[in-house]
């Protein structure tokens, strides 16, 4: 299979690269991993008349930690990601999401910029953002915005980035408090996407007692689900919680559909039992939370490196 033809542009700055994109509009794509782009057009799913190359943009690949969460530029690998200990310490939920996402060679090239910019309903990484509220910053020539997750996600496979628009970093807050995460998905083999995938936030007070539980679904619906289980866990302590109460409390706002992949009633089974796995682990991960902020290791993580 061969891709359609195309005029090929390579920036080498990100001002170069803006200039391209607002000549070529919505007739140019933009390359970066091409883990999704390049068998889209192989398959002709993509035809653009412009291919906009930002891989010769060094200013794009980065991975910064601050006080407040960690920042990925367009250009940071999915593995240089998983790999950085400083976001890992600030962001334990990205490596936990990254290590389910495809394979090695697949992470060695694809970036992370790149899958939320694609908006695969089935991307672990759109769940972890919109989980942690996180944002994107998309460029244009002359002007930058900021778009929260809520905002763009906006359907399957598309996200709110306009004509002209470069997806540039994406910015992953770092959780209050005694918070612990999880990430678990069932695919029909590994490095598939999932059938069914769960991210859970869980924070609880001094006494180990939880105050706030939130998870996040993917392939479930169009658009990364956000969900509020607090109801069904609060006050209550690793092992006093009845987690089956937090799946009920979920199934009551999900509804998968089938595919050729699952039916829709499996999805929803699959569901319940993720949302209890999630979030019992992610309960254990909090009790290890230090009033420094630093995130001790389960044995269920280290296994899982």
């Amino acid at each position: 299979m061969k891709p359609p033809a195309f005029r090929y542009h390579a920036p080498t700055d990100l001002a170069e690269a803006l200039d391209a994109l607002a000549e070529v509009g919505h007739d140019g794509k933009v390359l970066a991993g091409g883990q999704s782009l390049i068998p889209m057009l192989n398959m002709r799913l993509a035809a653009p008349a412009h291919l906009v190359d930002i891989n010769g943009i060094g200013e794009l690949a980065y991975v910064r930690t601050d006080p407040g969460g960690v920042a990925v530029g367009a250009l940071a690998r999915h593995a240089e990601v998983e790999a950085d200990e400083a976001a890992h310490a600030a962001v334990p939920l990205l490596r936990q999401g990254l290590r389910l996402v495809a394979h090695p060679v697949i992470r060695n090239r694809g970036t992370t910029v790149g899958s939320l910019a694609h908006a695969d309903p089935s991307g672990e990484m759109t769940a972890v953002l919109a989980l942690l509220g996180g944002s994107m910053t998309l460029a244009r020539k002359g002007s930058t915005r900021t778009v929260a997750a809520e905002d763009f996600f906006v359907g399957p496979l598309e996200a709110s980035i306009e004509e002209g628009e470069l997806a540039v970093a994406a910015y992953f807050p770092r959780l209050p408090g005694r918070t612990g995460t999880e990430f678990v998905e069932i695919a029909r083999r590994h490095g598939d996407y999932a059938m069914c995938g769960v991210a859970a936030a869980v924070t609880v007070d001094d006494d180990l007692r939880i105050v706030s539980a939130r998870a996040a679904y993917l392939s479930l619906s169009p658009v990364p689900l956000v969900l509020d289980l607090t109801d069904a866990l609060i006050g209550r302590t690793a092992d006093t919680a009845v987690w089956q109460d937090a799946a009920t409390l979920a199934a009551g706002s999900l509804e998968p559909e089938g595919d050729i992949h699952a039916t829709a009633e499996y999805r929803a089974q699959l569901a319940g039992v993720l949302t209890v796995r999630a979030l019992r682990t992610a309960t254990e991960r909090a009790a290890l939370v230090d009033p420094n902020g630093t995130t001790g290791t389960t044995s269920t993580e280290r296994s899982a490196r």
